[in-house]
């Protein structure tokens, strides 16, 4: 029987680690888009539960890992998928308040901080203010935004930046998709008891369950696998820098898939933290 996992793995090499962090984006925040489709009926919590099941099945079917692993093995493990978990519920309840973009925005300073402390220069400041004066430029301007949706955003960023740390210390250990396979499977474990109580039975409806099948392989089973593979071969300083790309990506699939809205100041804010972190990463040692 052919190894898939380990042909997915050649696969993934073959391609340049930029072009997968990028990928991972453009899949993450269009499916991220097309999943907001799927609240009124399963709630946030419900879509996130559908997301990592169907992931955690795809994932574990591809690369069958073994369960003889080190505790420090299974720490990693258990720490990305309480992560991941956690990130996604908080990110999608960020999602049915506010903006696309927004919430990507906001969610970003965790990387953000990640490329920041990185170095120690005197115009480290400089990077922090203008980051700082990006997200009051999307939050107090234009269109007022949920309270609430900023603060679920901004614990979805802090869930990001904890999850760069571990799975760059896990892709290490095990440098392929096992490690990630049982990290998603334990964060779908840890999402399964509020996807029910949001979404109870709706959840398994053909319609729904089909949807959610669709938006598992875009924008979980294929930006979680790009991405962990260019985190294996990236430093976190340059993967930083790349993902700097993802509060734009993120306003322009509201924009263009949701019909969303942001003002001119609201732009010019995602573009400061975007700005930011690139400044702030390429000047990391």
């Amino acid at each position: 029987m052919p190894d898939t996992g380990s042909n997915h793995r050649r696969g993934l090499g073959v391609l340049p680690a930029p072009g997968l962090v990028i990928g991972g984006i453009v899949g993450l925040q269009c499916g991220a888009a097309l999943t907001t489709r799927l609240f009124p009926a399963v709630g946030p919590a419900g879509v996130v539960t559908l997301r990592l099941c169907v992931a955690a099945v795809v994932l574990v079917a591809a690369w069958r890992p073994g369960l003889r692993w080190d505790r420090g093995t299974w720490a990693l493990v258990a720490g990305a998928g309480t992560l991941i978990a956690i990130h996604h519920l908080s990110y999608y309840e960020a999602l049915d308040r506010i903006p696309l973009g927004a919430a990507t925005t906001v969610e970003f300073t965790g990387p953000f901080l990640i490329a920041a402390t990185g170095s120690r220069r005197a115009i480290d400041a400089l990077w922090t203010g203008l980051a700082g004066a990006g997200v009051l430029l999307l939050t107090g301007s234009g269109h007022r935004l949920s309270a609430a949706g900023l603060g679920f955003a901004a614990l979805a960023g802090c869930c990001w930046g904890g999850y760069i740390l571990v799975a760059k210390r896990l892709a290490r250990r095990v440098p392929d998709g096992r490690g990630l396979a049982l990290a998603v499977a334990w964060g779908a474990l840890l999402s399964l008891p509020y996807g029910l109580a949001q979404g109870g039975t709706r959840l398994f409806r053909p319609a729904i369950l089909a949807t959610g099948a669709a938006v598992a392989i875009l924008s979980t089973v294929l930006p979680y696998s790009l991405q962990f593979e260019a985190l294996r071969r990236l430093s976190r300083r340059v993967f930083s820098v790349l993902t700097s790309l993802e509060p734009a990506v993120g306003a322009l699939a509201g924009r263009l898939l949701l019909s969303q809205h942001l003002s001119l100041l609201q732009w010019l804010g995602i573009t400061a933290v975007a700005l930011a972190s690139i400044g702030a990463s390429h000047l990391a040692g």
